[in-house]
């Protein structure tokens, strides 16, 4: 008969992920736990799906932030759905092309600094001669136009 809950000893062992993680997703409120009496939490095996498809997203780039808000909107109880899962890769979806865009720009930059050596400032794409480019804001303001 198979386990219907499992112990964060086991939820850590099936997922890979730290117990230290699962307590933390847990307060994020990406994953949920009930107690036992005796106050031990008892995960549903659910939970090892919705923790594949955080770990999916995370590997994607997305921050806890917006798989959080991705997550909030299923019920907590179960894991995604196939459906609720092409549902959240489709409100990435924007969100990832931005970040293929921006790093196809710094690796296109990076290419001609690598070529240069470092050795010629009049050519580089990074150079900020004399700080002038803080007076449009902070960050790299050549690399990440946003």
């Amino acid at each position: 008969m198979p386990v219907r809950e499992l112990s964060v000893g086991q939820l850590s062992t099936r997922s890979g992920l730290p117990v230290s993680t699962l307590h933390y997703y847990e307060a994020e409120g990406l994953i949920r736990a009930e107690r036992t009496a005796a106050n031990h939490r008892r995960y549903p095996r659910a939970m090892l799906r919705r923790i594949a498809v955080i770990k999916a997203a995370q590997r994607l780039g997305l921050p806890l932030a917006v798989i959080r808000d991705a997550m909030a909107a299923l019920p907590p109880d179960r894991a995604p759905t196939p459906a609720e899962w092409e549902a959240m890769s489709e409100r990435w979806q924007a969100e990832l092309d931005e970040r293929i865009a921006r790093m196809q720009t710094l690796r296109d930059h990076l290419s001609a600094c690598i070529g240069c050596g470092c050795l010629s400032m009049e050519n580089c794409p990074l150079y900020n001669d004399d700080d002038h480019l803080s007076e449009e804001g902070p960050g790299p303001r050549r690399l990440d136009p946003l």
